[in-house]
């Protein structure tokens, strides 16, 4: 891991104003989060875990408090800043999938490029490759509606990596899936990750958990528990594999 971390987030608070009532989404969250860690954060419903996922992915902003990202101060920007850090430094991986319905799997995947400027014919050079990467380079011409719901996230993954970013924000990814299709779709995050990508994972679900290398829990908009985990579950075959072989996977 380097040294700086990745995320740098002290006292961060959030409150919202609802008629006469003060809400404390987050009373004071403190964390670090450094390149190439898979971090599950969980906490029941009411936890602030939600409310830190948008300030951590930027869609949202602190009410105090100050968040570091790459080393850059995210907590004061405009939203026309925070739109440009999150199409440089964010993929987002969401439950519902969030695909344009009439584009094919290969625009929907190129669509982060548009804004950052990228020509017709690289834009979809890149797309292929990222769909490849994710075991989808026969399904680029398919519309959502053609494809199963894993091959929906998959879609999603590939977009979320596309313009390689320091963070790979997954909120309850295999939340719409059943569960040999959720094993399949966190074999993959298991895989990108094994790649060097940072993952922030968001879930309620224990067993899928298991799959990050720390956990995060949240209660009540405050940091109640923050480990290692020692028993990660692996479901990938590759990554079982490299395993048994007593891999360094910080050199793979």
């Amino acid at each position: 891991m380097s040294q700086q971390p990745l995320i740098q987030l002290t006292d961060i608070g959030r409150k919202y104003v609802i008629g006469a009532e003060t809400i404390h989404a987050l009373k004071s969250v403190t964390l670090q989060i450094y390149k190439g860690e898979f971090v599950a954060l969980m906490g029941p419903s009411g936890s602030g875990k939600s409310t830190l996922m948008n300030i951590l992915g930027c869609l949202d902003t602190p009410t105090r408090g100050e968040y570091i990202l790459n080393g850059i101060s995210v907590s004061d920007m405009t939203d026309d800043e925070l739109a440009d850090v999150r199409n440089k430094e964010i993929g987002f991986v969401f439950q519902t999938f969030n695909l344009l319905p009439r584009s094919t799997s290969l625009d929907n995947v190129a669509l982060p490029l548009i804004y950052a400027g990228i020509g017709r014919k690289q834009r979809e050079e890149m797309a292929q490759k990222a769909l490849e990467s994710v075991g989808l380079g026969n399904r680029v011409d398919h519309k959502p509606n053609e494809l199963s719901g894993g091959q929906r996230q998959r879609v999603a993954v590939a977009r979320a990596l596309i313009n390689n970013p320091s963070i790979i924000l997954a909120d309850e990814p295999t939340g719409n899936l059943d569960t040999k299709t959720s094993i399949e779709i966190m074999g993959l995050l298991e895989e990108i990750h094994s790649r060097g990508n940072t993952i922030i994972l968001v879930t309620h679900e224990e067993d899928i958990a298991q799959h990050a290398h720390r956990i995060v829990r949240m209660r009540d908009g405050l940091i109640e528990d923050d480990y290692p985990n020692k028993d990660v579950k692996s479901v990938s075959p590759r990554l079982a594999a490299l395993r048994e072989k007593g891999t360094d996977f910080e050199n793979i």
